[in-house]
């Protein structure tokens, strides 16, 4: 093993080499690792998975993916000292063609309903299916909700009149888990005459996990047990009042398959149901958040956080003599931005200073690994799960005021117009004049006397920022950027931290400027580092899928509304050699009549000339207007999810063709990798253009897969946190009335958005049944659910108001029903 636990792949790859097959703990100890070098192998392997150099057999053994020659012969290192990466280092870290050869075939992860069905998420776009593959309950096998997945095609829906080569709903079974996405679950422990179990907290896994006699007994709990005298024998007996109906961390020791239930022993336990606090650990656990740091981890940082010396100012940029600020929510403790505003004959100057967080993240070293494998800050209302330890991200690399900090800074200068003129990226040092929060610097702009005596010597700053920030924002505009001002759910809470209320967030004139200048020096980097050619992390929004466009041009047309893209329609196409039977009365199908031609509906283009400008015109259109909340939130689900890629594909909502994330690197391992890159090429100005660099395309490949996922995976959590407490506070308003718009209509009700707080539920269809005491349906051309018939109809449209009563609370789902109120 190499010294101070460096972890690389050639130890793991030459070790399974050498062995049919091996577990992580065999692996670990031959190759001498502790502590947090055994965490960082599961993360390595991970990794190895994904790109299809190592597989894992039964029982949690790794072996190589193919022959031990080739295998070995994939691996190329670098001995280059300058520490770049060579173009013959990228086949190790690029992933290779999918290893699944039968069309019929797909890996994909398994996506479970509750209800016991699930989908399989292709990895690579199948032109061949609509949508997602559909496993029915009787064909999951062994797999859980998450698990990475084989999946087999075996059959088409052939009832929706598709003709050769157009996409179709499809049907499979899932045939081998590649990959467990729940080493351990959190549940509900419970004891039982033959078995003890646990109750996941997640719904879609569909398994209970049972718990062998003995196997529920924590260290604490196993020293407690001898302290009474009670032996191991007696354990099947003996029901903990502590443990019964508490939640618990449960290890899988055994997974599921047909007609066995997985098996595991508890690991941790957590409190009680309700309890104060419990929510946040559950969630910890449920969504596999890394909420420890290791001891290797801690100790790097301990070394590395020290005051700033004059040896680490040598070849930086002063700035501390400048009244730099930074500008903050209330609650902030990380701060990794500051900004300067100067207001020239010609134009502007702006510095964006960003906390030069590479500079104590050594690349490859344990605190690098962890960051890695978190990805991102995670934040609850009342906690937070750093990406980076406490010690670097409140201390040494925040922007703290009056304190010395390293920076990397964006200098740009602009014309009247916002337009870039000039820009410059440098390694500075900056002394932050003040913590501004968003509220005392809006009080300050908009006129405050209190807040201009307090602030004097900052308040022409802070109107400089505005103004500059309204030119920004109209430059953006000119281009065609999107601005969907939506509010986001905010908790309230007293002093003692019991919930209090639901409340629409605000933003001001703070909030815009400190926005726009983020976006313009990320734009900027990006720019740089593009026309550099530098392989680099990129931000990336793709344009709106036409099948996605034409559902909401539908909707928006019921509201009397159109995005006003040329050829948005349906376009109906005859099959050849395709006959469907005639339908008669009432949908039947006539006998005695001749089979029509098959007719499939498409977008009448597949390739629409959609810009962001048509978003942005209809933004504006309803901007004010009463139906202005649902039109954007119809809006921001006809678009693609933004995320990482190590490739420039622009970013739509924006109307940027090059955009990057930068600008928080305490927060954002993707922010980390840039000024990475960005240092690398100021170090570098004579290097060529191309595959040169600190990081190669392969690399930053995967690495963008790591990022976006773990957004995805802290938005999950913090949104389910927001949902759990807003449903424990509507408990106690059950029977309730309120006001409501039907923000939302499905098949099994619609959703509504009260006006006093905010918060949305669903009306379900069986309470419109019981309302009307008619049978109700959906109406999918006008997406309106539909009660009764002939004369005696009630239609619930959206955008409609209407009077609820809060009516129960969903436990599983944790969210708030409502009933019609009369």
């Amino acid at each position: 093993m190499r010294a101070h636990q460096e972890l690389v792949e050639e130890d793991v790859l030459g070790f399974l080499r050498a062995r049919t097959s091996a577990t992580v703990r065999e692996i670990a100890s031959a190759l001498g690792l502790k502590h947090g070098g055994r965490r960082a192998l599961g993360g390595l392997l991970d990794r190895l998975k994904y790109r299809h150099l190592i597989k894992e057999v039964r029982n949690g053994r790794y072996r190589l993916a193919g022959p031990k020659s080739q295998t070995g012969a994939t691996v190329a290192k670098s001995n280059d000292k300058s520490g770049i990466d060579t173009a013959a280092s990228d086949t190790s870290a690029r992933p290779p063609k999918p290893a699944v050869r039968d069309p019929r075939l797909l890996e994909g992860r398994l996506v479970a309903h509750r209800d016991g069905y699930g989908f399989v998420v292709p990895e690579s776009p199948r032109t061949d299916i609509e949508g997602d593959l559909f496993i029915p309950p009787d064909q999951l096998g062994d797999a859980m909700h998450g698990d990475r997945v084989i999946a087999r095609i075996e059959r088409r829906d052939t009832r929706r009149n598709q003709g050769p080569g157009v996409p179709a709903r499809a049907e499979g079974r899932v045939v081998r888990v590649l990959g467990r996405a729940h080493p351990t679950v959190v549940g509900v422990f419970h004891y039982a005459d033959r078995n003890n179990f646990v109750v996941p907290y997640e719904s879609r896994l569909h398994h209970e996990i049972v718990i062998p006699s003995g196997e529920e007994l924590t260290p604490v709990l196993v020293d407690k047990h001898k302290a009474q005298g009670l032996g191991s024998h007696s354990s099947r007996k003996v029901r903990l009042p502590e443990l019964d109906g508490a939640v618990v961390n449960v290890e899988i020791t055994r997974f599921p398959r047909p007609g066995v239930l997985a098996a595991g022993r508890v690991i941790e336990i957590l409190g009680r149901p309700g309890e104060f606090g419990v929510d946040v650990e559950i969630l910890i656990r449920k969504h596999h958040l890394p909420y420890r740091f290791p001891e290797e981890v801690l100790e790097q940082v301990h070394r590395a956080a020290r005051p700033v010396g004059d040896a680490e100012l040598e070849g930086r940029r002063d700035f501390r003599l400048l009244p730099i600020v930074t500008i903050d929510g209330e609650t902030a403790r990380d701060f990794d931005d500051a900004v300067y505003v100067e207001r020239r004959p010609d134009g502007w100057h702006l510095q964006v200073h960003i906390a030069d967080v590479a500079h104590y993240v050594e690349r490859d070293s344990p605190l690098d690994r962890e960051a890695r494998l978190r990805g991102t800050s995670v934040y609850f209302p009342d906690r937070a799960v750093p990406m980076l330890p406490e010690e670097l991200s409140n201390g040494i690399c925040s922007l703290n005021p009056h304190e010395d900090r390293l920076v990397m800074s964006v200098l740009l200068n602009l014309d009247r117009h916002g337009e870039i003129t000039d820009s410059e990226f440098t390694h500075g040092v900056i002394r932050s004049a003040d913590r501004m929060t968003y509220t005392a610097v809006n009080q300050v702009i908009e006129g405050d006397p209190v807040a201009n005596s307090r602030y004097a010597a900052l308040a022409d700053r802070f109107r400089d920022m505005r103004d500059l920030a309204l030119i920004l924002n109209e430059r953006r505009t000119r281009r065609g950027s999107m601005d969907f001002d939506l509010p986001e759910r905010v908790l309230t809470f007293d002093a003692e931290g019991q919930m209090t209320g639901i409340v629409r967030s605000e933003r001001n004139i703070a909030h815009r400027l400190i926005e726009e200048f983020m976006l313009v020096a990320n734009q900027a980097v990006a720019k740089y580092l593009e026309m550099r050619g530098m392989p680099s992390l990129h931000r990336v929004h793709e344009k709106p899928d036409p099948k996605k466009v034409l559902e909401f041009e539908e909707l928006a047309h019921a509201f009397g509304y159109s995005l006003g893209v040329p050829d948005l329609s349906e376009k109906r196409i005859a099959v050849r050699h395709g006959r469907a039977p005639t339908p008669g009365r009432g949908g039947r199908q006539d006998r005695g009549s001749r089979d029509r031609p098959m007719i499939v509906t498409l977008p009448n283009s597949q390739n629409l000339q959609i810009r962001p400008q048509h978003y942005q015109r209809l933004t504006q259109k309803i901007a004010g207007k009463p139906e202005e909340r649902i039109l954007s939130y119809l809006m921001l689900r006809s678009l693609k999810r933004a995320r990482y890629a190590n490739e420039p594909l622009g970013h739509f909502a924006l109307a940027f063709d090059q955009y990057t994330h930068f600008t928080s690197p305490i927060r954002r391992y993707a922010d980390l990798i840039v000024h990475r890159v960005l240092k690398w090429a100021l170090a570098h100005p004579d290097a060529p253009q191309g595959e040169v660099g600190p990081y190669t395309k392969g690399v930053l490949g995967v690495i963008a897969l790591e990022s976006s996922e773990a957004e995805r995976r802290a938005d999950a959590a913090e949104r389910e946190l927001i949902d759990w407490k807003t449903a424990q506070f509507m408990e106690r308003h059950l029977g309730d009335e309120y006001e409501a718009l039907i923000i939302s209509v499905q098949k099994f009700g619609f959703f509504v958005e009260l006006m006093e707080i905010f918060v949305e539920g669903l009306v379900p269809v069986n309470r419109l049944e019981e309302e009307t005491g008619a049978r109700c349906l959906y109406r999918e051309r006008d997406h309106a659910i539909v009660c009764g018939r002939g004369g005696h109809t009630r239609i619930w449209k959206l955008g409609e108001r209407v009077h609820v009563r809060a009516d129960r609370i969903d436990p599983m789902r944790h969210r708030v029903e409502f009933a019609l109120a009369t």
